[in-house]
Formats: structure tokens, C-alpha cells, sequence
């Protein structure tokens, strides 16, 4: 094994695991970390209201900041391969506002529709597995739809940048018919749309974690299995096909476990900004290599530890109040791409 490699991969994995028990133990109620440790055991004689905020509260919100952190900067990291462009991503080719206009149809079109208002902290509390499953659906859908939209220009321009100004197009379209949603919608269902708009991996509850983590871990399944592939694909659909690769089978499936993945992630936690086009770079930074055998799992242990890192700093432990998520991933990961497009120059080249 590569030793950079190998030391990248076992800092990030103890990052990982610091930033996981850190996130059990930070919040508005101070709970010593022997405390924390005996209600994840299981201890009974934990009082009853600390065994709730750690397993029912605490420990979700965790293993959701996990899973969606590996979740999206997976999806950039797809994304970038398939397009060849150091910039593509979720959040900056569209594909986060295509899912946010599928969740809008079914919530804010429900209720004009005379739906039930869903109520609490997260978008999906309280709609049940049905709900549960019809928002995943409708976010998945609108992410593919876009994603399609993207892969069909993309193969009628040349320039990269031509294509970033084009995602950015197509988010200002799928958002504008978002605001047409929420002109007609009424204001309790526009105001839980909006919080849900600012990113949280705390709506996603015990009984809905096995669900979100079930689809989310099916698409890194897939991606793992696709290792190869990728790798022949970062040098040009031509020079893959010459390889045995399956082009024409390959872009519809990278497609598909991208708007899974974006989609369910979306669905559950908002429009998470910054992480998928900016993770991989990280990866790419710290391997100094950009071959999928170890980029790939770098930038799952990467993802998770930003993401877990974002949503600590963002509840400001042992304060009442929270800023978004989308705030603070965007200050991590903004710099990240000026410092990408300022670095390169030409966005063109693709990664060889």
C-alpha cells in the first residue's frame, strides 16, 4: 500500500471517529463524556432524559452528518470524473436545485393542493414512510432530470466554464419555479420549506435513519464496484471504450447513483452547499494522485469528517442557537474552489 496513502487514510479515519464522539458530546445540554459513553452503552442507570438527547437526538444527528458527508462528496467526486471538469458537483451543476423542485412539488404542491402541513424541525417529521418514500422519489427525480439536462448540453459544448455557467443557469430556473411554489403556498408550509433550504442533518430521526442510510450506503456500494471504470473515464470516453469500458451502459448508471445519492441526501437534509466539488479536491490535494482505487476511499473518510465538523461548528456548542449549515460549509468549501480555479487557470484539462 501506497504509505501516503496509507497515512492519509488512517489520519482522516481518526478524524472521523474524534469529530463523531465530539458531535455526541457538543450541544446546548453539557453531558460529561462518561455519561455519553454509558447511555450509548446502554447503562440504565442513565437518567432517562440523557438517554434521549444521546440516542435519540444526538447519536442520529451524528451518523446522518456521517453518511451524507461521504454521500455527496462521492457524488462530486462521480460527477467530476464524468464530465472531466474539476469543478462540477451536486450543488454547482444544478443537481441539488433539481431535487429541492422535486421535494417543493410534493410539499408545497401538496398543500395547495389542500395537504396536511407538516410540522417540526425537519421537512420530513411526521410524514410517515409513505411521505417519507414519495419525497425521496420526488427529489430523486428532479436531480436525475437535471443531471440528463446537464450530460445532453455537455455533450454539445466544449468549453468547462461554458458548462458551469450553464448549471448555474439551470439552478436559477429550477428556483424560480420553487418561488412560483411558494408564492401560492401558506405561510407555515413556505416557512418549513425555507429552514429546511438552510441544510440540517438533524431532521433525519431514528426511525428514518435506517431508510437514509440504506439508500445513501447502496449508491457507495455501487461506486466502490466502479473503481475501474472511472479510472479509464478520466482519460476521455474514446480511450475507456478502447479499455472494454461500456461507455453507453457507464454515464446512465453514474447518473443514476448520483441522483439517488444527491437526492436522498437532499431530501433528508436541504440543499447541502460546497462539499461534493470540494472534498475530492482535497483528496486529489493530499494523494497527490488521482487514481479512484484510493481517491475514492479518501474522499468518503473526507466527506464524513467535513461534514461532521461543519454541523459541530455550525450548532454552536453550549449556545441555544444554531446557524445553517449551508453558511458554514460554504466557508470551508468556497475557498477550496477559488483556490482550484486561481491554481489551474484553464478548467479544460480535465484531471490528467
Amino acid at each position: 500500500m501506497n504509505r501516503r496513502f496509507a497515512t492519509a487514510l488512517a489520519a482522516s479515519a481518526a478524524v472521523v471517529l474524534a469529530s463523531f464522539f465530539a458531535h455526541i458530546l457538543t450541544g446546548s445540554v453539557t453531558i460529561p463524556a462518561g455519561t455519553v459513553l454509558r447511555a450509548l452503552a446502554g447503562d440504565p442507570a442513565v437518567p432517562a432524559a440523557i438517554r434521549t438527547i444521546v440516542l435519540e437526538f444526538r447519536l442520529p444527528r451524528a451518523v446522518t452528518a456521517v453518511i451524507a458527508g461521504a454521500g455527496l462528496a462521492a457524488g462530486g467526486l462521480l460527477m467530476q470524473t464524468l464530465f472531466r471538469n474539476p469543478l462540477a458537483g451536486p450543488f454547482i451543476l444544478g443537481i441539488n436545485a433539481g431535487a429541492s423542485l422535486g421535494v417543493a412539488l410534493v410539499v408545497l404542491g401538496g398543500s395547495l393542493a389542500g395537504g396536511r402541513v407538516v410540522a417540526g424541525s425537519g421537512l420530513l417529521a411526521g410524514v410517515g414512510l409513505a411521505g417519507d418514500a414519495l419525497i425521496l422519489l420526488a427529489a430523486t427525480a428532479g436531480s436525475g432530470a437535471v443531471l440528463l439536462v446537464v450530460l445532453a448540453v455537455a455533450r454539445r459544448v466544449e468549453s468547462a466554464m461554458t458548462l458551469l455557467v450553464l448549471g448555474v443557469l439551470f439552478s436559477y430556473a429550477v428556483s424560480a419555479g420553487v418561488s412560483v411554489l411558494m408564492y401560492f403556498s401558506i405561510p407555515e408550509q413556505i416557512q418549513s420549506y425555507i429552514n429546511w433550504g438552510f441544510g440540517s442533518f438533524a431532521g433525519v430521526n431514528r426511525g428514518q435513519l435506517p431508510l437514509f442510510a440504506g439508500i445513501v450506503g447502496g449508491g457507495l456500494g455501487l461506486t466502490v464496484l466502479l473503481v475501474k471504470p472511472l479510472n479509464a473515464l478520466l482519460l476521455g470516453e474514446t480511450y475507456a471504450e478502447s479499455m472494454g469500458v461500456r461507455v453507453r451502459t457507464l454515464r446512465p448508471l453514474i447518473i443514476g447513483i448520483t441522483a439517488m445519492v444527491a437526492g436522498t441526501v437532499t431530501a433528508f437534509c436541504g440543499p447541502i452547499a460546497f462539499v461534493g466539488v470540494a472534498v475530492p479536491h482535497l483528496a486529489r490535494a493530499v494523494l497527490r494522485d488521482a487514481d479512484h482505487r484510493r481517491l475514492l476511499p479518501l474522499t468518503l473518510l473526507l466527506g464524513a469528517a467535513i461534514a461532521t465538523v461543519a454541523d459541530i461548528a455550525a450548532s454552536l456548542p453550549g449556545l441555544r442557537i444554531a446557524l445553517p449549515l449551508n453558511a458554514v460549509t460554504a466557508l470551508i468549501g468556497a475557498p477550496v474552489v477559488i483556490a482550484v480555479i486561481l491554481r489551474r487557470g484553464d478548467l479544460s484539462g480535465g484531471f490528467a
